[in-house]
C-alpha cells in the first residue's frame, strides 16, 4: 500500500511540473503574438445551465432554385417532326431533318408506336396519333 502511495505522489509531482511547463510555454506564445501585433481571441464566457433552453427545431428553408427545363430528347424531336406533318412523314425525311442514323430512327419509331404516340399510315409513313 505504501508503494502505491509513493508512486501516486511521484506521478502527482510530475503532472504539476508538466502543467507549469505548459503555462510557461503559453505565456511565451502570448508574448510573441503581442509583439507581432496578433491579438489573442476573446475567451467565451461559460453559459449558465439555467439559461440553456431546450432548442426547438425551426423548419429549414431550402434555397429556391429554378427548375431545369428538360432538354428535348431524340424521341421528342422525332415526334415533333411527325406531328408537324398532316399527311405523314417518312423515315428518310426524319433522318434528313434530325441527322440521326437509320438504326436510331427505327428504334425511336418502334418505341413511339408501342407507346401509342404515332401510327402507320402506309409502310414507312407515320402520323401522330
Amino acid at each position: 500500500m505504501k508503494e502505491i502511495q509513493t508512486l501516486l505522489k511521484i506521478m502527482s509531482d510530475g503532472l504539476k511540473t508538466l502543467a507549469h511547463g505548459v503555462e510557461a510555454l503559453a505565456e511565451r506564445v502570448d508574448d510573441v503574438a503581442t509583439s507581432q501585433g496578433v491579438g489573442r481571441p476573446a475567451k467565451k464566457k461559460p453559459v449558465a445551465a439555467a439559461s440553456k433552453a431546450k432548442a426547438t427545431k425551426k423548419p429549414i428553408k431550402k434555397p429556391t432554385t429554378k427548375r431545369r427545363v428538360k432538354s428535348t430528347t431524340a424521341a421528342d424531336s422525332v415526334l415533333d417532326i411527325i406531328g408537324k406533318s398532316k399527311k405523314g412523314v417518312g423515315t428518310a425525311a426524319i433522318i434528313e431533318q434530325t441527322g440521326y442514323n437509320q438504326k436510331k430512327v427505327a428504334n425511336i419509331i418502334y418505341r413511339l408506336k408501342n407507346q401509342g404516340k404515332i401510327k402507320t399510315v402506309q409502310k414507312g409513313i407515320y402520323v401522330k396519333s
